[in-house]
């Protein structure tokens, strides 16, 4: 009886469909609900991250619930610290920005000067020649901002005070149910994947992307700090470390990089050779980075290629703002690890792999006869 074989290549023809209809409503999902996974995201992130020095802190007999509250809590106060230390530090600088914009002022008086000498020159010009003026007519639109990029995905103030209170609260209770959150994933998806492989790669991925940014931009910190201490900069540490964290920033990075400590050397009315060492040595850093530590340090932990994260960092960034350039890599990367545990997204995991896995020929050939072949080899049987 062949009537049941057309059904399921009816059924194998919705399956592509079906496919789009999922990402769209993921993709609505992720986009609606953008602070709640920007929140659980970060919880998650964060709790990999810490989770061996609380391993750690467990071999002393310190209890799990203990030293998760302690480790949290220290962490919180030290990034508070930190924060309004660097606060205080931009207030002072703001009150003494009127005076060094004098000193910007008097600096290029002389050019100011020989600028309006020119715009007075082309005013005779124009004023001997007789125009009919026209009337102007501006087009207001509403056009984001560069901040509505930023604050995409956590919206405004309020949201991110909501992020950042609930952020410690989660990673808690994710660090002290670590192993009945495994028990739940292998009760759920034990029958499909791996679960502990799964949770394994995952932790290698995340925390080796991690440990590489912080020793990469400690690195660049710190050669910024050095270069600036040389150069007499006031301030030198801040400035330093903040050019340093901001070369991680694909795309945009080397720019803010730079934009910090050259403005800071121009309020400070610096020499323009300090301009040119500042700026030889934001852009040598941001090339030494891109093309030798990122590749070896995070590159082979996370295992996607170069095209897979520039499109990851498109894709997120237009999604989540900053926030998602800023996650892209560790979330390109955790598709293709998901993509790794179940054969039907090898596909997928091939496409984001910086080296795909070939499928041998033998596999292939070794594959049974599609639905639609033995539907025709039956029907020409019975025919």
């Amino acid at each position: 009886m062949p009537t049941r074989v057309p059904q399921d290549h009816f059924l194998t023809q919705l399956v592509l469909p079906l496919w789009i209809l999922a990402f769209a409503l993921f993709l609505a999902f992720c986009y609606f609900t953008s602070s709640l996974c920007i929140t659980v995201l970060l919880a998650s992130f964060l709790a990999i991250v810490v989770d061996p020095v609380i391993m750690y802190l467990e071999r002393w007999r310190i209890p799990r619930m203990v030293s998760s509250a302690v480790v949290i809590v220290a962490g919180t106060l030290l990034i508070g610290t930190l924060i309004y230390a660097s606060y205080t530090k931009v207030s002072g600088t703001i009150d003494e920005l009127p005076q060094y914009a004098r000193r910007v002022g008097q600096a290029i008086a002389p050019v100011a000067k020989k600028i309006e000498k020119v715009q007075d020159s082309a005013g005779r010009l124009n004023a001997e020649v007789p125009t009919k003026k026209v009337p102007e007519v501006k087009v207001k639109g509403d056009y984001p901002e560069w901040t509505t990029y930023v604050i995409r995905g956590v919206g405004p103030i309020s949201g991110v005070i909501i992020i950042v209170g609930v952020v410690p609260f989660l990673m808690f209770f994710l660090l002290i149910q670590k192993n009945r959150l495994k028990q739940k994933l292998s009760i759920v998806w034990g029958d499909a994947i791996d679960v502990s492989s799964f949770a394994t790669s995952v932790t290698r991925m995340v925390r080796g992307f991690a440990l590489g940014n912080l020793l990469i931009g400690a690195l660049m910190a710190a050669v910024t700090i050095a270069v600036l201490y040389a150069l007499k900069l006031q301030g030198a540490v801040l400035i330093g470390a903040t050019s340093g964290l901001f070369n991680l920033i694909p795309f945009v990075g080397a720019i803010l990089a730079a934009i910090v400590p050259m403005g800071a050397s121009l309020f400070q009315d610096r020499p323009m050779s300090d301009l040119a060492v500042i700026l030889l040595t934001v852009i040598s850093l941001h090339t030494l980075s891109a093309n030798l530590l990122v590749p070896r340090m995070i590159g082979r932990r996370v295992s996607i290629s170069p095209v897979a994260a520039t499109i990851g960092i498109l894709f997120w960034g237009w999604l989540w703002g900053l926030i998602g350039v800023l996650l892209a890599v560790p979330l390109t990367a955790f598709v293709k690890i998901v993509a790794d545990s179940h054969p039907s997204l090898s596909k997928i995991a091939n496409l984001l792999a910086e080296r795909p896995q070939v499928v041998p020929p033998w596999s292939r050939a070794s594959r049974p006869p599609t639905t639609e072949l033995a539907y025709r080899g039956q029907t020409s049987v019975n025919g």
